[in-house]
């Protein structure tokens, strides 16, 4: 069977759509009937649970219902990199689309990405876009805080890439060797990798998903500690935490010129705060208000996030080191699921 892109005479290609999962009983089902909700319809869904401790599979088997199209694979403890490989495996079709949890898609999502491979059939692979859902006030000042502001490609303004947002050909999945079996940054070495073999790769803008944010500041901690240990252990320091390592570094020196020379070094200090807040709320200046973003109740809250943020990078950074040094894991070994 070859599905068909709405007013096209054309046939068109299956798609096996996979999606890794893990205590996600809270947002199954609204990803499942987004999927459902679909304009070209997905010739199968793999969904691949990755050793869930809540009720994500019964939910996810009550909401798929009788719809045949879906499969879900019990793979106990796997890491969303081995979950997808597993999901990749499985797929009967030449083209994979990959999401997550914890999003939901447009109806025309993946209608968007097959039309891109449908105007260039040379592509191998299609990034579609992705937008924060902003329902509150703390995750409006978080999207602002680390969110990815969109660039603009040649079919558009997008934000991207992202594997939660994307169409592959399967033999550019299995020449790169799949994804890396990691709990996070997966889908970044696996996209790097994509790139420099030199896979045809496209854009969507309007192929959309709606990926939730982290409502609070303990749930903003514990998220990036997470992301931070074990970005760590699949030795991408260099991409982060340096970074941040050194503006602290500067930070620390301040502080000491104002202790042993004197107080006014502070104001340099607390410029340096202010300029990084408002650099990063005036990436989104085509995406928000410039007043609204810069009332001081967003600014502060923003401000705040991104401390956090930093944080939790210290402290997933510390105790990946502490795990390294008590466990001999080597620099991007596998680690148990968290």
């Amino acid at each position: 069977m070859a599905f068909r892109i709405a007013g096209s005479e054309q046939p068109f290609l299956q798609v096996s759509l996979v999606i890794p999962v893990r205590n996600e009983e809270k947002s199954i089902r609204a990803l499942v009937e987004s999927i459902k909700l679909q304009t070209f319809q997905p010739f199968e869904v793999i969904i691949v649970d990755g050793g869930s401790q809540d009720r994500t599979v019964a939910f996810a088997r009550a909401a798929i219902g009788d719809d045949r199209r879906f499969k879900i694979i019990e793979a106990g403890p796997a890491t969303p990199g081995r979950g997808r490989n597993i999901g990749a495996r499985a797929a009967r079709c030449d083209w994979l689309a990959f999401t997550d949890a914890g999003i939901e898609l447009e109806p025309t999502w993946l209608a968007e990405l097959v039309r891109a491979v449908r105007l260039n059939p040379d592509l191998d692979v299609v990034y579609g876009n992705y937008e924060p859902v902003t329902d509150s006030f703390f995750k409006s000042c978080a999207a602002l805080a680390y969110v990815p502001p969109k660039h603009l490609s040649k079919e558009g303004l997008v934000r991207g890439p992202s594997i939660a947002s994307c169409l592959i050909r399967r033999s550019i999945w299995a020449e790169t060797g799949g994804f890396p079996d990691l709990r996070a940054a997966e889908d970044l070495i696996f996209m790097e990798r994509i790139e420099r073999n030199g896979a045809r790769i496209g854009w969507a803008p309007r192929a959309t998903v709606w990926w939730q944010l982290q409502p609070s500041f303990r749930k903003t901690f514990k998220k990036f500690a997470l992301y931070s240990f074990h970005n760590v252990l699949a030795g991408r320091q260099r991409y982060w935490h340096y970074g941040i390592a050194r503006q602290y570094l500067i930070g620390s020196v301040v502080l000491l010129l104002a202790f042993f020379h004197h107080a006014w070094w502070l104001s340099l200090l607390f410029l340096g705060i202010l300029t990084r807040v408002a650099r990063s709320i005036w990436r989104h200046r085509k995406e928000i208000s410039i007043i609204g973003a810069f009332n001081p109740k967003r600014f502060l809250c923003v401000a705040a996030i991104i401390l956090t943020i930093d944080l939790a990078t210290f402290v997933g950074w510390g105790r990946a080191v502490v795990y390294r040094l008590s466990n001999g894991k080597r620099k991007g070994e596998r680690v148990a699921v968290r």
